[in-house]
């Protein structure tokens, strides 16, 4: 149920600091509102062996955007109740619980590896989870009671060993964190759709917790690929260490960065011709972003560069995308759809959504919580700046994913 306070003339956007506390210094939203609050929930992957810096940062700035510059969701200010996590399932469920206690409306994901441990208490609670990318391979399987707005996890491995392939590069090795979640990319849907793209793919291990990037690079070196890298990145810090160790090592091959932006800011010469991937546009591909979505890009950039100690790169803009794309799929909701089922009813219903710095959107599929397949592709040039390898959104392959669980 939609979460209503009484107002002061000068009404009061709240943003909790953490979930484990009952109050939290108030934030207030130029302009004033009439109308009492929308409340959501944010899981916030700050914490354990794997964050996602920037997570937060996206969220504060985009509450800032949301509530000055487009007025909210109807004429009431946005809220959000943060709750830390840690990759652990007993903190993910500590969170949803304390979310069905605050009676928050809808609960934003930030790229958590534990987000289905939220699903039972939050169905049964009838507060729909909201992201972006699923991390979390069991979240990402099915569509009840959610809703990503961008692609599937299978959609970026697919669409960038497709992609990799046009280009003629028929071999790649490809590192990951060791987690539970990980093994589903490694051992299962790895070798599946190396054999179905006609490819020669190998995938490794990391420690989480005690990493050793001189020893990923070796791995990766020795068997001379095509491609080199991750599978997905679960810091910057990561991406800049590998790439550092595979260039000392004088690899020669294309290094696949995931999602990582903040190492070719640090060396642009070192980053050349690597690759990585997004579900939207971003900062370091400016040059190249299509004159129609501009004006998004410089929003997004101001309003995160404007968070005093945030941090930026891809999960701040993920983030940031997020949470504008729920406020305006809600701002086309009657009053009466301002509650848990009447989200997830607004957004499943969501059809050609334009969505922020994104693709067209629909969603509402049976089998899969996803509204679009479809990804970019860069490649990082000498001055610095990633330029995709497609003039247009690449769309994997729907045969192949239609093998994946949740994924079409």
């Amino acid at each position: 149920m939609l979460r209503i306070k009484a107002l002061t003339a000068a009404a009061l956007v709240m943003v909790t600091a953490a979930c484990a506390e009952d109050t939290a210094e108030p934030q207030r939203a130029t302009p004033s509102f009439a109308k009492p609050p929308i409340t959501v929930g944010f899981l916030n992957p700050n914490g354990g062996p794997v964050p996602q810096p920037g997570t937060d940062t996206g969220v504060k700035a985009a509450l800032k955007y949301v509530n000055t510059e487009l007025g909210g969701i109807n004429g009431h200010p946005l809220e959000v109740v943060y709750c830390d996590t840690d990759t652990t399932p007993e903190k993910a469920q500590s969170c949803a619980n304390t979310f069905v206690e605050k009676k928050v409306v809808a609960v934003m994901d930030g790229y958590n590896l534990s987000s289905s441990a939220t699903l039972p208490a939050l169905t049964a609670a009838q507060i729909p989870l909201v992201g972006m990318i699923p991390f979390d391979s069991v979240t990402g399987a099915k569509a009840e009671n959610r809703v990503f707005f961008a692609a599937p996890q299978a959609s970026f491995l697919v669409g960038a060993l497709q992609a990799f392939k046009t280009a003629g590069k028929t071999s790649v090795t490809l590192a990951l964190v060791d987690t539970p979640s990980s093994h589903q990319t490694i051992d299962n849907l790895l070798p599946v759709l190396a054999k179905t793209l006609g490819i020669t793919a190998k995938g490794i291990y990391f420690s989480p917790t005690n990493p050793n990037f001189t020893a990923v690079a070796s791995t990766i070196a020795q068997d001379k690929p095509d491609v080199g890298g991750l599978v997905a990145s679960p810091s910057e810090a990561v991406c800049t260490a590998l790439v550092k160790a595979l260039r000392q090592l004088q690899y020669k091959g294309d290094i696949f960065t995931a999602a990582c932006t903040d190492y070719i800011k640090a060396g642009p010469a070192q980053a050349a011709g690597g690759a990585l991937y997004s579900s939207n546009w971003l900062p370091v591909a400016a040059k190249y972003v299509p004159a129609e979505l501009q004006r998004e890009l410089s929003l997004a950039t101001k309003y995160i560069d404007g968070v005093e100690g945030g941090t930026g790169g891809y999960y701040a803009v993920g983030e940031f995308a997020l949470l504008v794309n729920f406020a305006k799929a809600m701002s086309s909701a009657a009053e009466t759809d301002l509650t848990g089922p009447g989200v997830l009813k607004t957004l499943k219903g969501l059809k050609d959504f334009p969505s922020f710095l994104g693709p067209r959107l629909n969603c509402g599929s049976a089998t899969s919580p996803n509204c679009t397949t479809q990804i970019l592709l860069y490649v990082v040039q000498p001055d610095g700046s990633a330029k995709p390898v497609t003039d247009t959104w690449i769309t994997p392959v729907p045969q192949v994913l239609a093998a994946i669980p949740g994924a079409v």
